[in-house]
């Protein structure tokens, strides 16, 4: 991800933390309190930031990314965190397997267990013609913010949710697909982009109570997404696989030639003139015009 103050941190398998100052041309290391895997990093402000990932750990800097500590690590629960989210005034969530939820209110110093227990809004008969009968927990893998003071969720089996007030509360979606949401890209007003399995993605323009397919022209698992200065929208997964869009409708493939999947992308620079992904290969920088051929 880019900080508030244009650093760029990746985190990944055995707590490895790496940072950029250059817009991703050059990286190093950070040491790390941990060696369990990390799957995702948010930063409140340019100095404060947190970091989740397997044995439901959870890392705290203060300095930007240069130093990290542990204030949360649970191993014997064998179940990792897939995400991490703040908000105003320092609240924050975390979220994973089997709909883990903890939440914070000093900005990740503290943590405690929140309940997920979303509102129903499907007829039973819905719900009997689904084909993830016995999944009672959902693996809840990425959670955005919208527009005012809404929160999307997306998650196991074409599992997805909404807030309408900061995550106090949560109501589930009807979904277009029954195969896993591996991520969510909020787009201007209530516009929405669901992605993940087989390289399936979704538009809602009314905060996901409706949705349509678009073409991806691929069937590649979709993992990350951003959205550029001027409006781009990019959308990595593996093989190599990057989608472009400049109206966030119609995708076009671009795929690396050497197919290493990528996990996450984030704008290089705030003039969006280049990007980063993570992934098999590690961290790779690509220019706009490369993107484009």
């Amino acid at each position: 991800m880019r900080t508030p103050g244009g650093r760029l941190i990746a985190v990944g398998e055995r707590g490895h933390i790496v940072l950029s100052d250059d817009a991703g041309r050059s990286w190093h290391q950070q040491p790390a309190p941990t060696r369990a895997t990390l799957t995702a990093v948010c930063f409140l402000d340019r100095e404060h930031g947190v970091t989740v990932g397997h044995d439901e750990v959870i890392l705290r800097t203060s300095d930007g990314g240069d130093h990290w500590s542990r204030v949360h690590f649970a191993p014997q629960t064998q179940q990792p965190l897939l995400d991490v989210w703040f908000g105003a005034g320092a609240r924050g969530y975390a979220v994973g397997a089997y709909s883990t939820v903890f939440e914070s209110h000093d900005g990740g110093a503290t943590w405690a267990t929140d309940e997920f227990a979303p509102q129903s809004t499907q007829p039973a008969s819905t719900h009997a013609d689904r084909s993830d009968e016995g999944i009672t927990q959902p693996h809840l893998y990425a959670l955005v913010a919208g527009a005012g003071h809404r929160l999307y969720l997306a998650g196991e089996a074409g599992h997805l949710y909404r807030s309408d007030d900061d995550g106090a509360s949560w109501r589930e979606l009807s979904s277009p697909y029954q195969g896993s949401f591996f991520g969510l890209l909020a787009l201007p007003g209530d516009a929405l982009l669901a992605y993940g399995l087989r390289g399936h993605v979704y538009r809602s323009d009314d905060g996901g109570n409706s949705w349509s397919a678009l073409e991806s022209h691929t069937d590649a698992l979709l993992s990350g997404a951003t959205r550029l200065s001027d409006g781009t929208v990019l959308i990595a997964g593996l093989s190599g696989v990057v989608l472009v869009s400049h109206d966030a409708h119609r995708f076009r493939l671009h795929q690396e030639p050497d197919r290493r999947g990528f996990a996450a992308i984030a704008a290089a620079d705030e003039a969006g003139d280049a990007v980063v992904l993570v992934g098999d290969s590690g961290v790779r920088r690509l220019t706009r015009a490369e993107l484009e051929k």
